[in-house]
């Protein structure tokens, strides 16, 4: 029993949690940010990371506690060092975020805002709200699904 309450005190103290506010003047933080399609940055520090994930969307800046979230349609933020705003919207993917203040975004798909077309992004909701609305069974109901919540989150980033 004594033996679990000082392994317990030991352990508590070697899971000390800093956040970023907590983080000290000129720590970097490194993003690797690739999609199938295109590999944006490749170990570039830049200052801090907004990423949409299933449980919320969230900022990540150098210090962050270290975590792994999947992510869910729509916009990543960049605000690189020189203070250059950076918009990328994803359909889904990966992002961790590791001891070293490193961050991997892996993206299923991922395309700047400047490149999203509103008329097209209509047109694939439309389509999708439609296959959705005939689908025959569980597994085409649930693709459908995926395309309609792409769709609309493409359509919302494309407008602004």
């Amino acid at each position: 029993m004594a033996f679990r309450g000082v392994l317990r005190n030991v352990a508590r103290r070697l899971q000390v949690r800093t956040y970023a506010a907590d983080a000290p003047k000129g720590d970097e933080m490194a993003l690797t940010f690739a999609a199938g399609n295109k590999v944006f940055y490749d170990k570039q520090v830049v200052k801090q990371v907004d990423v949409p994930s299933l449980s919320g969307a969230f900022g990540i800046l150098p210090k962050h506690v270290p975590t792994l979230a999947v992510l869910r349609p729509g916009v990543v933020t960049v605000i690189e060092n020189d203070g250059k705003t950076n918009k990328i919207f994803v359909s889904s993917g990966t992002v961790t975020v590791n001891d070293d203040s490193s961050v991997q975004v892996l993206a299923e798909e991922a395309h700047p805002l400047e490149n999203l077309d509103r008329g097209a992004a209509q047109e694939s909701l439309s389509k999708a709200q439609s296959e959705l609305n005939s689908a025959a069974n569980d597994k085409a109901k649930a693709e459908a699904a995926i395309a309609v919540e792409v769709a609309e989150e493409i359509l919302k980033a494309a407008s602004g």
